[in-house]
């Protein structure tokens, strides 16, 4: 085996079969346009985000075996660096083309936020270069259900739910040619911007940087409260603290407060995320201690 220098996702070391299984897919395999939507449907749907080794006191691993060991081989989930850590390996593996970008999630604020967001720019090998490539973002928790296409004002309403892609400001004066792009969602009072990013290739190295960031400091929101996700084709489930809200594709929503005893049962049966040995005890504890 060639020596690895951080530039790839180590496609070759990834347990494939099993990975299917955990997401459900059944079809093909062939690195086709068609191929990514079916496995970036079937990952979101199937894999839950989640910050809980954070409130656990355990430093978040994004070796490939640990995230597989995590993702696949464990009823739980991960954050954004994780996910996408395991679909960049699983889409290298198949023979896509994959690169990592960093983006800086907003939901409609004004202020410039650290790039702590991780975004896949995806092409299938036989893609033209005329052809624009696909977005996948299957670590954000709410969707997109499938990927998008990198296209200026790109719109798309997947089972009901809405997302659009635009091209922003011109990042700097000296690099007149690289423009800022927004991500979109669809929200109960209109399109509410997501986060953005610019075509600037990161590495691994780079996501262990932002997951450091993310899981340690006391300015990250990570840090503070147990935050879940569950995405799928008809709901958004999301635990934020003891707060459980469903939303729907019409903007609907119902939410209510947990006791911090229903924490653990909770993320068992709306999100499919079972903890293990002492971890049940330590939820509880950590989320009593901040209600």
């Amino acid at each position: 085996m060639s020596e690895d220098h951080g530039h790839g996702w180590q496609g070759e070391l990834l347990d494939l079969p099993a990975y299917l299984k955990r997401v459900g897919h059944d079809g093909g395999l062939a690195p086709t346009a068609a191929t990514l939507r079916a496995l970036h449907r079937a990952h979101v749907t199937s894999i839950p985000f989640e910050n809980l080794e954070i409130m656990l006191g355990r430093p978040i691993e994004l070796s490939l075996d640990a995230v597989q060991a995590k993702l696949v081989g464990r009823p739980r989930g991960g954050y954004c660096f994780e996910h996408n850590r395991l679909f960049a390996a699983v889409l290298e593996r198949l023979g896509y083309e994959v690169a990592a970008v960093a983006g800086r999630v907003t939901l409609g604020a004004a202020k410039i936020l650290p790039a702590t967001h991780a975004l896949l720019h995806v092409r299938p090998p036989d893609a033209s270069r005329d052809e624009p490539a696909w977005l996948c973002d299957v670590g954000f928790g709410a969707g997109p259900l499938e990927p998008l296409r990198l296209v200026d004002g790109e719109e798309a309403v997947q089972d009901g739910w809405g997302f659009r892609l635009r091209r922003g400001r011109t990042v700097t004066t000296w690099t007149p040619h690289t423009a800022e792009w927004e991500m979109h969602q669809r929200g109960p009072g209109g399109w509410v911007q997501r986060h953005t990013f610019v075509l600037n290739e990161v590495f691994r190295i780079d996501f262990e940087v932002g997951s450091y960031y993310v899981s340690t400091s006391a300015r990250s929101p990570f840090t503070t409260r147990p935050f879940v996700q569950k995405f799928s084709s008809d709901a958004l489930r999301v635990l934020d603290g003891t707060k459980l809200t469903v939303t729907r594709p019409d903007g609907t929503a119902e939410s209510r407060t947990l006791a911090p005893e229903d924490v653990p049962g909770t993320l068992a049966e709306d999100f499919g995320i079972v903890l293990e040995g002492e971890d049940p005890d330590r939820l509880i504890e950590f989320v009593r201690a901040r209600s």
